[in-house]
């Protein structure tokens, strides 16, 4: 009898390992792909960055190290003559800097699944640095990507936007609160003339929606 019960504990034990090293295996796959993913999305962002800032700042390119980009030709001309930029297939409309948070990311024109996968991304408004508030969303990883970490900043940081016009202009966080996801009152807020931006994400739980404030510098 007792060798029976032995043995039956024995093959629950063996069981409960195996189910315990694939948690682990899968946990550790996870992982894995968490930082690869977060690795290689910062990496293109920041290459795009860099060939971004010296095409809109008109400075010379280094030949050698635009051959070896893979983000090369991002930019194209549409009909009217203007310069346009793409990222990953996306149409880009500047790009936002986050000194505290090392945000570093080109901001897409149009929000869609894929888009605010890419990178971050603009939701309503009249666009980068033009009067009135422009809407920013980005997603929340909770592992550093995007805007994982607005929670972290407050009011005084500053925010730098850059349109494609090359016009680069600092913006000052002056309010943070978090709010329902059916909120959009944020979106439609009246800034008096002024140039602003709100950044918007979810929480860490995802239950709530982060909202930050900034206003342009040079505004004040």
């Amino acid at each position: 009898m007792f060798d029976k019960m032995d043995s039956r504990y024995s093959k629950f034990l063996t069981i409960l390992l195996i189910v315990v090293i694939i948690a682990i295996v899968a946990l550790l796959g996870y992982l894995g792909f968490d930082l690869y993913r977060k690795y290689h999305t910062a990496n293109d962002a920041e290459k795009f960055m860099e060939q971004y800032d010296e095409d809109v700042s008109g400075k010379d390119k280094d030949d050698n190290s635009d051959a070896e980009n893979p983000l090369d030709n991002i930019e194209s001309y549409d009909n009217n003559g203007s310069k346009t930029y793409k990222y990953k297939g996306f149409d880009v409309a500047g790009t936002i800097e986050i000194p505290s948070t090392k945000v570093k990311y080109p901001v897409l024109s149009k929000v869609s699944k894929k888009a605010l996968e890419t990178a971050v991304a603009i939701q309503y408004g009249p666009g980068l640095n033009v009067q009135g508030n422009t809407i920013i969303v980005g997603h929340n990883y909770r592992n550093g990507l995007f805007f994982s970490n607005n929670k972290k900043l407050e009011n005084g940081d500053s925010i730098y936007i850059t349109d494609n016009s090359g016009t680069k202009l600092k913006y000052v966080i002056y309010n943070k609160y978090e709010t329902t996801p059916e909120d959009t009152d944020y979106m439609t807020r009246d800034t008096a003339g002024r140039r602003e931006i709100s950044l918007s994400t979810c929480t860490d739980d995802s239950s709530s929606r982060l909202i930050i404030w900034a206003k342009a510098e040079s505004d004040n």
